[in-house]
């Protein structure tokens, strides 16, 4: 272990961002995470990760600590906030998590510590509300006797290509010498693959947009595969063909949901409206976005001639291959199914099913043959095991003359039986 300057890192939050990050400070690093969820704990300490982002073996070999008790992380002189900052009912930040990490970490907060916020903000919330935030749980002065940085996460839950020691990590602090002490202490993380930003401010704004760019260029091609329906054309095949120019964006078409993607854009519109300027482009994206399990469903219903029918939903996670079940737009569009009088199995590989019944109310069926053919098969999230499916096990799970509603293209190439119809978006 190549240790820095006596710096001791605690992690606040043990989810999809905060375990891959500490595990790799820790390596360099003592590093203790702490997790407010003590199951979380128990089952860290066990070598097991529910999110799948680590394996077990990782964890064996690990240095680190777990905790759930802040007695065991007041020695640390590096706290890095990894909390969800999630929107309310009304799409408005909620800065909920993050105000009770900052009081915790107030309360133990000594002079001379650096607290260091990845959490997904608008610019400004770092330095006017967490420090103000810090600076009342722990009757110190922000900028004096302790100070913030920020370095905004870039985790891609179930990408095993850009980890988060194969990235750019951007860096920013209050002080020249905080961001120099931070980009030194993640540039052990990323073998020196820092970007320091000019201030906080300007780290949190590239942070919220990156999730805000990608929105609106599904946004575009989700309502590219509206227009195209209309027209009979597959949004699939035109892409194939569009994607052939050296400079075109590869973006598909289909349901956006999950805690970044379908959650950012609000963060910046927040931002806007306070100002007095309205967010057309970037509302406008989150409006379609939205909207496509609503015209999902619709299509489906048609195309089933508006009568109750079944209906075999496959993913119910927000993105594939990954068990993360948050904002899922799938739950919207089996939810939209049935209230249009169809009855709605759903079946995914990836998912918890007890999540599954908490969060939404929905039953998953553990095994897929098990379910009886449906009137339609919707192939909602492209998990690898969908994508292995051949004529036969999509045959055997559809009526003779059933519809296949493949939203992610994953089936486009497999010759059905006739009477098997198709629809694509």
């Amino acid at each position: 272990m190549v240790k820095g300057a006596n710096e001791k890192i605690a992690v606040i939050g043990l989810g999809y961002v905060g375990l891959p990050l500490a595990l790799a400070l820790a390596r360099s690093y003592p590093v203790t995470g702490f997790d407010i969820s003590t199951s979380r704990i128990a089952e860290l300490r066990g070598a097991a990760d529910r999110s799948g982002e680590v394996d077990a073996a990782m964890l064996r070999a690990s240095t680190m600590t777990f905790t759930d008790k802040t007695g065991d992380i007041e020695d640390a002189n590096v706290y890095i906030v990894t909390v969800p900052t999630p929107v309310d009912a009304e799409n408005k930040p909620d800065l909920g998590a993050l105000t009770a990490a900052c009081g915790m970490i107030g309360r133990i907060l000594k002079r001379g510590d650096t607290v260091v916020f990845e959490s997904t903000v608008y610019p400004g919330i770092t330095e006017d509300f967490c420090g103000p935030t810090l600076e009342a749980a722990s009757n110190l002065v922000c900028g004096e006797d302790f100070f913030l940085g920020y370095s905004p996460e870039r985790i891609n839950p179930g990408d095993k290509k850009y980890t988060v020691d194969k990235i750019t990590k951007v860096v920013s602090g209050q002080t020249p010498g905080i961001a120099a002490r931070l980009a030194e202490i993640y540039g052990h993380v990323t073998n020196g693959n820092i970007f320091v930003a000019k201030d906080i401010r300007t780290a949190e704004a590239a942070k919220v947009i990156e999730n805000a760019q990608r929105d609106i260029n599904i946004a575009f091609v989700n309502e590219l595969a509206m227009i195209c329906n209309k027209v009979g054309l597959s949004t699939h095949d035109v892409l194939a063909a569009a994607q052939t120019k050296w400079n075109f964006l590869p973006f598909t078409p289909g349901l956006v949901g999950g805690h970044c993607i379908g959650v950012d854009p609000y963060y910046l519109a927040h931002l806007s409206r306070s100002l007095g300027h309205e967010p057309e482009v970037i509302l406008s994206g989150r409006r379609i976005n939205e909207g496509m399990s609503g015209f999902i469903a619709d299509q489906i219903d048609k195309h089933l001639g508006r009568k109750p029918s079944r209906v075999l939903v496959l993913g119910l996670t927000f993105k594939e291959n990954v068990p993360d079940l948050r904002n899922s737009k799938s739950a919207d569009l089996v939810r939209q199914l049935a209230e249009k009088g169809h009855h709605v199995d759903v079946h995914d590989p990836c998912a918890d099913p007890e999540e599954a019944k908490t969060e939404y109310g929905l039953d998953l069926h553990p095994v897929m043959n098990d379910i009886p053919p449906a009137d339609c098969i919707v192939g909602a999230v492209r998990h690898e095991a969908y994508c292995d499916f051949t004529s036969e096990v999509l045959s055997a799970q559809v009526v003779a003359d059933g519809l296949i509603a493949d939203l992610k293209g994953m089936w486009r190439h497999i010759d059905m039986p006739d009477g098997i119809r198709r629809w694509n978006l």
